[in-house]
């Protein structure tokens, strides 16, 4: 005997997944607020099974898929980012009714949105100390930790591709963050001015960069909007906190062209 029909509700597993909401308190917003944030972590695995679908591609040197993944990061990261308009109808008063059931909870305690962090080249290993040893998190978030990043990635496309990366980029410390090198620069200039398929991908690189930047500032106001100077929930400094991490750059040499262009 075969096992019952495949149905909607079977495929999407939707009685286990509709049971995951278990607010804290009575409050009408609760919901809302586990809803929205368990769909961003389902948005950012979507997002790094992507991420290591394009190093493959870029690995395989096939451009046309490389540029179709991105352009699928991109509309999902357009989501994220528009995620925040549901949760800025939530007003302060009403946060506040549920906030302190949050106890140590903190949304800097995703460790998908690190993994993500750290699959651009944004890397920094007191990160890693966040979450317990041992823990899943963490040997997920160590895993990427020592692996090449999305630059990393790039740079061995433009090599196999023909151009003269310097070695010392080549064999950078992929476990540091990405620092600029004017020789590289003047590599990806050369891109620009005569390939451009490559700079299409180069650009593309830069929006997903401006669209990470995007989803952080949206997330700075829609916090300051809510608790304004208040604490963090999980002991930072809450806005003041976010605000430092704004203007980091997973992809600076892209950036530093611009006014040689």
């Amino acid at each position: 005997m075969t096992g019952d029909p495949l149905t909607y509700g079977s495929y999407l597993r939707l009685d286990e997944l509709l049971s995951l909401q278990d607010p804290r308190s009575d409050e009408h917003d609760e919901i809302l607020f586990i809803v929205i944030h368990q769909v961003y972590e389902l948005w950012f695995k979507e997002i790094l099974h992507e991420l290591d679908f394009l190093d493959r591609r870029l690995e395989a040197g096939d451009l046309p898929m490389a540029l179709h993944t991105l352009k699928r990061i991109l509309t999902v990261l357009k989501i994220v980012v528009a995620q925040t308009d549901v949760l800025e109808t939530m007003t302060p008063v009403d946060f506040t009714s549920f906030r302190d059931r949050l106890e140590t909870a903190s949304g800097g305690q995703s460790w998908q949105f690190r993994e993500i962090e750290f699959a651009l080249g944004i890397k920094d290993e007191r990160v890693l100390l966040e979450f317990a040893e041992g823990s899943e998190a963490r040997r997920r978030l160590e895993t990427r930790f020592d692996q090449p990043t999305l630059w990393d990635a790039l740079l061995r496309y433009l090599d196999r591709a023909g151009y003269e990366i310097p070695r010392a980029v080549m064999q950078r410390d992929v476990t540091t963050k990405v620092e600029t090198s004017e020789e590289l620069q003047r590599v990806l200039i050369d891109v620009y001015r005569e390939d451009r398929a490559t700079a299409e991908l180069c650009e593309r690189l830069v929006d997903l960069d401006e669209g990470f930047q995007e989803w952080r500032y949206r997330h700075i106001k829609m916090v300051e909007r809510t608790i304004g100077t208040k604490r963090g929930t999980g002991g930072s400094s809450g806005v003041e906190f976010l605000k430092g991490t704004l203007w980091i750059q997973a992809f600076p040499d892209l950036w530093e062209i611009r006014g040689e262009l």
